[in-house]
């Protein structure tokens, strides 16, 4: 595979997809969704201390690859989600669809201390990439930093680093790019409002905030 791993990393197993939705919780939308979108998955390689030269870390345990084959695409994310919190562990996804390949994987954190279960946050991907284009190097001491050094790879410029005199935390990145995303919905439509306003005295009040926010929106990136 692509991701260049160590063959001590190795599971290669197939996955049966009805593992994820014969949970009772399951909606009939979620349980059509994987009959239909997904052909077909596998579990390629577990990155852990014990399968390589890693030091064991203190957020991460371990990190699995899914090789996951589609019907159609884009896939529904819901579906990864899904899949997350049935797995109370970190996960690289790779979607293939006509030979192309897409990196996917999530922000994902203990719910709480003493916990098994998982909040799984934002998701990044990759673009569609022939197999050998899509390279993800492993690059870290320890597993936590295996882990962050992955999901900053798949998310590119979304959680790139700024500059500064404190290093930013992936957590952190995670923020600030979320705030990213709302800032800038905020912005599309409040210009939509302007282009609608008639009145030119509300015009000036939707602009100066307008302005306001697109500031505050330069701050962050």
């Amino acid at each position: 595979m692509m991701l260049g791993l160590p063959k001590t990393t190795e599971f290669n197993k197939r996955i049966p997809k009805q593992k994820f939705y014969e949970n009772i919780n399951v909606t009939p939308a979620m349980r059509r969704i994987f009959i239909d979108q997904i052909k077909v998955i596998y579990w390629r390689n577990k990155i852990a201390p014990s399968t390589m030269n890693l030091e064991a870390g203190q957020s991460v345990t371990e990190i699995e690859v899914f090789e996951v084959k589609l019907n159609s695409a884009p896939l529904d994310v819901s579906v990864l989600r899904q899949m997350d919190k049935e797995i109370p562990y970190h996960i690289v996804f790779l979607l293939e669809f006509e030979g192309k390949y897409q990196a996917w994987t999530a922000y994902k954190e203990k719910a709480g201390s003493g916990s098994n279960a998982f909040k799984v946050d934002t998701y990044y991907h990759t673009d569609w990439l022939p197999e050998s284009e899509l390279a993800l190097k492993l690059d870290g001491l320890n597993i936590d930093t295996v882990y962050e050094s992955y999901v900053r790879q798949i998310a590119g410029d979304a959680l790139r680093t700024i500059s500064g005199e404190e290093p930013e935390s992936l957590k952190e990145s995670v923020e600030r790019d979320k705030q990213i995303q709302l800032l800038q919905k905020q912005i599309d439509a409040l210009q939509m409002k302007i282009r609608r306003e008639k009145q030119l005295n509300r015009q000036m009040e939707l602009n100066a905030e307008l302005k306001r926010l697109k500031r505050e929106l330069q701050q962050l990136q």
